[in-house]
């Protein structure tokens, strides 16, 4: 059995790496809780349904990376791949659509079948929180901040920078994929063949391509800043104000977007240049059509995922650990004093 390893893509936390995981975890959960953000702990596997309805049957996710099985009932089951949609799930299934709002913290390990690397595996590791049910751009703000604080608290500031874009009202994101679509098939031959099933599905999706020829075409196609509605131009505004007002530092980029119906307005990425091409630490935007698309009352929400191990790797130095100290019985006769003393001092907190 001395050849058994790890499954790949995933890992053991041991020594130094558990230190720094729980660091990010205790530090993440202790500014939320300041915040009033209550920790949710909901299942590592969910009905498949909670995952096909909210990420879309045509996602990378869906089809080429979800832990999908049936399990001895014959029940679809998959392990979780993000975190947002159990938590809204939970928030229908434990009726608690009427008590609004709903802060949520939670941390815990997810599953994507993805080729391993650089801070990427298999089960993975996130932090996230939720605001459910405040529809103000403040609320926006309050969560991009908590992202922002816990990325200070951690001492990983340096080469980090939060890009910031709106994705419009129901009718703006109409509008700019109309304009999209009508842009990318004047340039249908030169996409990717992804990219091309993407202009039938999910036009916007393309703004994502990793495909150096899509990115080329990608560099000339219109910004969804032109096609704003009075009201989602309004809402984008009031949502910089308030960063403004809170010293919170951002860079627009209107390339930020989130392919599914349901995300609306802000989506932002706190990003970084010491991570390779896995530059992404925290990202997330509002989704105020989720609850809905999981059979729950239209409402509004907000949030965001940070992946823990990629937190990790960005710090340079652990916390300083609890102090040692050593109780030596000087002769055999002194073993039970020791002993004692040893307990009584395990049972002191060390503040």
């Amino acid at each position: 059995m001395a050849d058994l390893q790890p499954v790949r893509g995933t890992r053991d936390l041991i020594g130094d790496d558990q230190r720094r995981y729980a660091h990010v975890v205790d530090t993440a959960k202790r500014l939320a809780g300041y915040a009033l953000f209550d920790e949710w702990q909901t299942p590592i596997f969910e009905d498949t349904r909670v995952f096909s309805r909210t990420l879309g049957d045509t996602s990378d996710v869906v089809t080429k990376e979800m832990y999908s099985f049936a399990d001895r009932g014959g029940d679809s089951i998959t392990l979780r791949p993000e975190g947002t949609a159990g938590v809204c799930r939970a928030l229908i299934s434990n009726g608690l659509t009427q008590s609004l709002p709903q802060k949520v913290f939670y941390a815990g390990p997810m599953f994507r079948y993805e080729r391993p690397q650089k801070g990427r595996y298999r089960q993975f590791h996130q932090i996230g929180a939720e605001l459910i049910g405040v529809a103000e751009p403040l609320a926006d703000a309050e969560v991009i901040l908590l992202g922002g604080q816990i990325i200070r608290s951690l001492g990983i500031t340096e080469g980090v920078t939060l890009e910031l874009n709106t994705l419009g009202d129901p009718a703006s994101r109409a509008a700019y994929r109309a304009a999209l679509v009508s842009y990318f098939e004047d340039h249908r031959g030169a996409l990717s063949a992804d990219s091309q099933t993407r202009l039938v599905h999910n036009p916007l999706r393309i703004l994502d391509s990793k495909d150096p020829g899509d990115r080329a075409l990608v560099a000339d196609a219109p910004i969804i800043t032109a096609f704003l509605t009075p009201e989602a131009d309004a809402f984008y505004s009031e949502l910089r104000r308030a960063l403004d007002t809170a010293g919170q530092a951002y860079v627009e980029n209107p390339r930020i977007v989130r392919g599914l119906d349901y995300y609306n307005h802000t989506a932002f990425e706190f990003v970084t240049d010491r991570l390779g091409a896995q530059g992404t630490v925290l990202a997330g935007g509002r989704y105020d059509g989720l609850v809905a698309q999981l059979g729950g009352p239209s409402m509004p929400g907000v949030g965001w995922a940070a992946g823990i191990e990629r937190l990790s790797m960005l710090m340079t130095d652990l916390p300083e650990p609890a102090p040692i100290i050593a109780v030596i019985p000087l002769s055999e006769a002194e073993n039970d004093y020791a002993f004692g003393i040893t307990h009584m001092l395990r049972s002191v907190e060390f503040g």
